[in-house]
């Protein structure tokens, strides 16, 4: 269902798009954002989001500038916000398109002065936009790429459906070569990369002894280097997998020293990714790396990767429940066995190799 004012496409020369918030998510708007620079290819796009995704648009060749909405800096509180809406306004944009389903959004196009406003009709905020898309229960049962794209479709902007996708800016896999040099890695060696925390909650996680566990049997089986990923706040999540281990000396730590360009860089190196549900399984399948994603309480028909991956989990009849932290025995991820993970990482990288050479 659909309110909305007519756009003269012709008429539409800048275009500002408000992105999502997270990580996973910002890589799931990445079809939607090549569709609307298809619809209006002639037009100026630029992306407004927070600093900590900007490294997932940066190389794309759908978006001319991105923007950046600082809430701890410049934009910081009500006069911030206001600073942001006289910074936009000074853009002279003819349509925002909201991705982010936030009254906020809303309210920073309005503050804009953005002649035409397109987005859901989430938070209250319909009175704000003048072009509403009315979310059914149909559309919100869709899989985070699909719901993004339902928006444009029911604009009837048409398009063909993509996967999401990220590009490397200049200089990313030199600086990845160069990294796992001066860790020791040599050019032929094999890497097994390992994501085993989750910023969400410790509910996401598997347990890190099985991380380990799983570390010592790939060393041993398949000679890999294991390549331990993750923000700072994971650091002591990766320290404990380390700590865990028989192999310390061939697991490499990079828990908080990527960013995420630098991230996709190493991963396009790896032959596997055994990952969380997180933000950094979605950066590994928008590379093209197979992934083995773990899900415990969260819904993979909203959030699993889309591209080359195994999807793991153990149904049980308290999940999804979308819960930081497990209030009972975290069984949902505890049922997921050290051989299963092996058996898929092992499947995958003989895949891989037989692919690569």
């Amino acid at each position: 269902m659909i309110e909305r004012r007519v756009i003269d496409s012709d008429r539409i020369h800048r275009i500002l798009i408000l992105g999502v918030n997270w990580v996973g998510d910002a890589v799931m708007t990445t079809p939607a954002i090549a569709r609307i620079r298809k619809t209006f290819p002639r037009a100026e796009i630029s992306l407004l989001v927070k600093p900590w995704v900007k490294g997932v648009f940066e190389g794309s060749p759908h978006i001319d500038e991105i923007l950046l909405y600082d809430r701890e800096g410049p934009h910081r509180g009500v006069s911030g916000l206001l600073r942001l809406g006289h910074e936009l306004r000074g853009r002279r944009f003819d349509l925002a398109i909201l991705l982010q389903n936030a009254f906020e959004a809303a309210l920073i196009a309005v503050l804009a002065r953005i002649p035409h406003r397109i987005g859901y009709e989430t938070q209250g905020r319909g009175f704000l936009l003048t072009t509403v898309v009315v979310r059914d229960r149909s559309t919100r049962g869709l899989h985070h790429v699909g719901y993004y794209q339902a928006l444009l479709d029911a604009l009837g902007w048409s398009g063909e459906e993509r996967d999401p996708a990220l590009y490397l800016s200049s200089g990313a896999e030199d600086k990845a070569g160069a990294l796992l040099e001066r860790e020791g890695v040599r050019s032929e060696e094999a890497i097994v990369a390992f994501n085993p925390g989750a910023t969400y909650g410790s509910a996401k996680r598997w347990p890190a002894d099985r991380y380990a566990a799983l570390a010592d049997r790939l060393v041993e089986s398949l000679g890999v280097r294991v390549l331990l990923t993750g923000v700072q706040a994971d650091g002591p999540v990766t320290k404990e997998v380390q700590s865990l281990t028989r192999h310390a000396h061939r697991i490499i730590d990079l828990t908080g020293r990527t960013n995420i360009q630098l991230l996709a860089a190493v991963l396009k190196r790896c032959a596997v990714f055994v990952t969380n549900d997180t933000g950094a399984m979605h950066i590994g399948a928008a590379t093209g790396v197979p992934v083995v994603a773990i899900f415990g309480p969260t819904d993979p028909k909203a959030t699993s990767p889309v591209g080359r991956h195994v999807l793991l989990r153990h149904p049980v009849p308290c999940s999804p429940c979308l819960l930081r932290e497990c209030p009972i025995d975290h069984r949902c991820m505890n049922h997921i066995s050290v051989d299963e993970v092996f058996s898929s990482v092992v499947d995958n990288y003989d895949k891989q190799v037989k692919v690569t050479h």
